[in-house]
């Protein structure tokens, strides 16, 4: 298993300098935006795309620190009931497939999106409850009109072009949220659709990310994962529960906020997470995610950075000698 870092953590520096800034810590890999939530301040396709020489000092820029790209991201929201803001995350992303082929990246990281609750809506609708029926009226139409077929389009564009590894991080207000609406998509779709773990979203639904990684290791359906934590403040949650609105910024009054990996789950629970990827045969990156509000970038990386080292397997499993 490799370490990396998603490196919108170091967007404010130039390509070249936050390489060196990721390869001074030991890392293997990195995870690079291509546009839509997580910018392309390291990595703009139509560049890539139209300039050959650029493309070539991007691969060797890469290849001289022996740094892998673990995945392309553009998560967006493709399905948004307004066109014009769909159609950007939508170019976004089939930019990043043609690029992800012209780099040899199996795989992309996004959201499944999330429409409205009709063709005349302005704004996305994420559904949490089944009751009065009109919701379940709602969901069954944005999964069946706009969902599915979507991404039954995409998958064979993205086939198309080599690209096989459909990454969804599953995160509350897009309609992939869970393990359950992961399997159903890739049901639905194909074995194209996969997770883009990140425990740190699932952690405040109240799922188990040891659990979760045996389900849906299950199915096959990890291809990626991300390095992030979530802290649960239980006095919040005791009141208000865990669907919370307030501001990131409003710490002491949230239920639960993101954490550098460590300062919301014990060391622990994280060696639990490593050792059962490991049981499922995931043997790809663990890419940290740094959106710690009580850290600085550099010093929440590098207390991820050490914790993970101290957790990860860098050797094959030996044989079951005294077994």
């Amino acid at each position: 298993m490799k370490l990396g870092v998603l490196t919108v953590l170091f967007q404010d520096k130039p390509f070249i300098e936050a390489l060196d800034v990721v390869k001074s810590y030991g890392l293997d890999a990195v995870e690079i935006g291509t546009g839509n939530y997580p910018g392309n301040a390291h990595c703009n396709p139509d560049e890539l795309l139209s300039d050959s020489a650029k493309l070539h000092e991007f691969v060797q820029a890469l290849e001289e620190r022996e740094l892998i790209v673990s995945a392309l991201s553009c998560h967006g929201n493709p399905l948004h009931p307004q066109p014009e803001i769909a159609r950007s995350f939508h170019e976004t992303w089939r930019k990043t497939v043609l690029l992800a082929e012209q780099l040899g990246v199996e795989c992309i990281n996004t959201f499944s999106g999330c429409p409205g609750d009709s063709e005349q809506s302005r704004y996305p609708n994420w559904v949490t409850c089944a009751w009065p029926p009109d919701y379940l009226d709602i969901l069954k139409w944005q999964w069946e009109q706009k969902l599915i077929p979507y991404w039954q389009q995409e998958s064979a564009f993205a086939a198309e072009h080599g690209i096989t590894k459909i990454a969804f991080e599953m995160h509350p207000g897009f309609m992939v949220y869970n393990p359950e609406t992961l399997l159903k998509l890739r049901a639905a779709v194909g074995p194209a659709m996969g997770a883009n773990f990140d425990p740190s979203h699932l952690i405040w639904q109240g799922i188990d990310p040891v659990t979760a990684i045996k389900v849906l290791g299950k199915a096959g359906a990890i291809f990626h994962v991300h390095a992030k934590d979530t802290y649960l403040d239980k006095s919040n949650i005791q009141v208000n529960g865990v669907l919370d609105v307030k501001p990131y910024s409003q710490i002491t009054e949230r239920s639960w906020i993101f954490r550098s990996v460590g300062y919301g789950m014990s060391e622990q629970q994280w060696r639990a997470i490593v050792s059962t990827l490991r049981m499922i045969g995931y043997d790809h990156v663990l890419s940290i995610e740094h959106e710690d509000c009580l850290a600085s970038s550099e010093e929440g990386f590098a207390k991820a950075v050490a914790c993970l080292k101290s957790c990860l397997f860098r050797e094959p499993a030996a044989q079951m000698w005294w077994a």
